[in-house]
Order: structure tokens, then C-alpha cells, then sequence
């Protein structure tokens, strides 16, 4: 059987280096014996009468070649094994996911081999990675066809139904049909955040701004909101100047009370404002019901939310604390949850 290239090389290379080194070794002693009886005669040697070797050390000359070239070619064979195992299986697998098997993962095989081993485990996951980005990708691509369809048909329902008189053009209509339009251009806004930062461009107006006065504005505008859903806000605030992009954490707080109004019970909201250690620390507090623990692990990423809040009409479009984390990220900081003492939601924002 014809050996592959690299393995026939080795092989080669091996072969020639065994015969080579045989033959070193043999003109080496010659010549050393030679040379010793002619400096060193009173060693004993007695000088041969031939310098030419006989018909026997021909033969045993040649079989000492044979046998180190066949140890070569066994050492040879084990090393190119050892080599093309992981080297062909990265190679197979790259071919079936040129294919489109996402799956297709490398087998390291000996990994005595560091090299080889560290490629393989590489290629894997470099693999993996691209198999869960085509898996996000279609995920995406139903979920936005999914938030899309709800609008778009209300839309295209009402403008029909205007259209051809069954409406009639009033102002209620016209700020139902303006309602919807809102809707579809902050779920826009959201994904141009979201892709923003995930290809690493979402840049920051980073100023100095007194965050206690831009949060008591911002909770005025929200107020009347939050007290038709039974909630009642409150401010615990550092009458302090950050260097943030106020702009952005004026969204990160508006979809944070947004969806306190969306979803917690009534009672209290709680927002509190500290800077510490040169960092700041937002969190927002509601009074239940808090997230189930399956989605509390998923929370901040994209198109989570659970069952219940799918089936009231005041759902989100399940981006808002997607767009919330993106936001804390690109400040240097992050978003994180846990379950308050009453067991309320707690929703903890830290921009450096």
C-alpha cells in the first residue's frame, strides 16, 4: 500500500537517516582502526593485509544497514501514525464543514503530541463556536420575523381598514396606528444596539453629568406610568457627577422601570444610585414576583422571557435587558440579577 505524501517523507527521511548514521558508525571504525595501527603500533594490532573489506564484512556491513534502515521505517511508521491521526482528522473535518456539518468535531488521538492536541482542541473550538453562532443565527432570524409580524399586521390591518372605510379616521386611530410605528422603531433601535456591540463598535459620549438630577427627571417622566400600574417609585441617589454616556444609561434605566411596569406585582420600586470606587452602581428594585431560576440564568439575553409575560398584551419585545447589558459592557462594567429579600426582582447595573 502507497503510503500518503507527508508519511511517505517521513518514511524517506527516516530510511536515509538510519542508513546514514549505519554507515557513519562503519567508515568511523574503520578509519579509527586504521589510524590506530598506524600511530599506535606497539598497541598489538597487527595491520590487515587488505584495507578492502572481505566478502564477509561486506555482507555484515550490509546487514548492519539493512537492520538500522528497518528500525528507521518501524520509528518512522509510529511517528508518521502519531502525526496524521489528529492531522487527518482535522483535515476530514474541515471538509465536512465546508460541507455544512456544523457538528463534525477533530479526534486528538495521542496526545503526547502537544502541538498536534493543542491544534485539534483549536479546530474544535473554533467549531463550536461557529455551530452556536449559525444556531444564535437562526434563532434571531425567528425571533425578529416573530416581534416584526405582530406590528406589521396590526399596521397593515388598520391601514386597510381605513382605506376602504371600515375605520373611521379619527384621532384615536391614528394614535393606535402611531403607537405601533413607536413600537416597531425602538425595536429597531434595540437591534442596531445589540449589533452594535456585538461587532464592537457601540461607542460611548463619555461626559461628566450629575446622575441624581437626570434620574429624577427621567423617574417624573415615568411616573405617571409606573402609578397606573400601582407602583410607587423611590429614589435613593448620590447627588454626585459621572463620567458616562448619560444618553445611554438614561435607556439602561428607562428599559429597567419599563419593565418593572411591564411586570412586577404593585408596590414599591426602588432605585438606588451609588458611586463606589470610582464606579456606578445602579439598581433597580421591585417587590415580586421575581423571574423563575430557568430564566433568571438567561435574563439579559436576548428574546428571553418567560411564558407568562409572552401571553400579556404588554409584553416587551425581549431585547430591552439585552440592550441593558450591551450598554453596561461597553461601559467596562455589567448587569446582573438576583432575587431581592422580599422577593422582588433586583436588577444591579455597575458602568466604570
Amino acid at each position: 500500500m502507497r503510503e500518503p505524501g507527508l508519511s511517505r517523507q517521513i518514511l524517506w527521511s527516516m530510511g536515509a537517516v538510519g542508513v546514514g548514521m549505519a554507515l557513519a558508525v562503519m567508515m568511523s571504525l574503520y578509519a579509527f582502526y586504521t589510524l590506530w595501527i598506524m600511530f599506535y603500533p606497539e598497541s598489538g594490532l597487527a595491520p590487515p593485509e587488505n584495507l578492502i573489506p572481505t566478502w564477509p564484512e561486506w555482507v555484515f556491513m550490509g546487514l548492519l544497514v539493512l537492520a538500522a534502515m528497518a528500525v528507521a521505517v518501524v520509528a518512522a511508521r509510529r511517528l508518521s501514525r502519531r502525526l496524521l491521526t489528529p492531522l487527518n482528522s482535522v483535515a476530514d473535518s474541515v471538509r465536512r464543514v465546508a460541507r455544512g456539518e456544523l457538528h463534525a468535531r477533530a479526534i486528538a488521538g495521542d496526545r503526547s503530541l502537544g502541538e498536534t492536541a493543542a491544534l485539534v482542541d483549536d479546530f474544535n473550538s473554533m467549531a463550536e463556536r461557529l455551530e452556536r453562532t449559525a444556531h444564535e443565527l437562526v434563532t434571531w432570524n425567528a425571533a425578529i420575523a416573530h416581534e416584526l409580524r405582530t406590528p406589521v399586521t396590526i399596521l397593515r390591518g388598520r391601514l386597510q381598514g381605513l382605506a376602504e372605510g371600515v375605520f373611521a379616521p379619527d384621532e384615536a386611530q391614528f394614535r393606535s396606528l402611531l403607537g405601533q410605528v413607536e413600537g416597531l422603531s425602538r425595536l429597531i433601535d434595540d437591534l442596531r444596539t445589540l449589533s452594535l456591540a456585538d461587532s464592537g463598535h457601540l461607542n460611548m459620549c463619555l461626559a461628566s453629568a450629575p446622575i441624581a438630577d437626570e434620574i429624577r427627571e427621567l423617574a417624573e417622566l415615568m411616573g405617571p406610568g409606573l402609578r397606573q400600574a400601582g407602583l410607587a417609585l423611590e429614589l435613593r441617589l448620590d447627588d454626585v457627577n459621572v463620567v458616562c454616556d448619560i444618553t445611554r444609561v438614561r435607556q439602561v434605566l428607562l428599559a429597567l422601570l419599563d419593565n418593572a411596569r411591564r411586570y412586577a406585582a404593585p408596590g414599591r420600586v426602588l432605585v438606588e444610585a451609588r458611586v463606589l470606587d470610582g464606579a456606578l452602581h445602579l439598581a433597580v428594585e421591585d417587590d415580586g414576583p421575581g423571574l423563575k431560576d430557568e430564566l433568571a440564568a438567561h435574563v439579559f439575553e436576548a428574546f428571553q422571557r418567560g411564558n407568562d409575560s409572552r401571553a400579556r398584551a404588554s409584553g416587551g419585545s425581549g431585547l430591552g435587558l439585552a440592550v441593558v447589558r450591551a450598554i453596561a459592557q461597553a461601559h467596562g462594567g455589567g448587569a446582573s440579577y438576583e432575587r431581592g429579600d422580599g422577593g422582588g426582582s433586583v436588577f444591579r447595573i455597575v458602568l466604570r
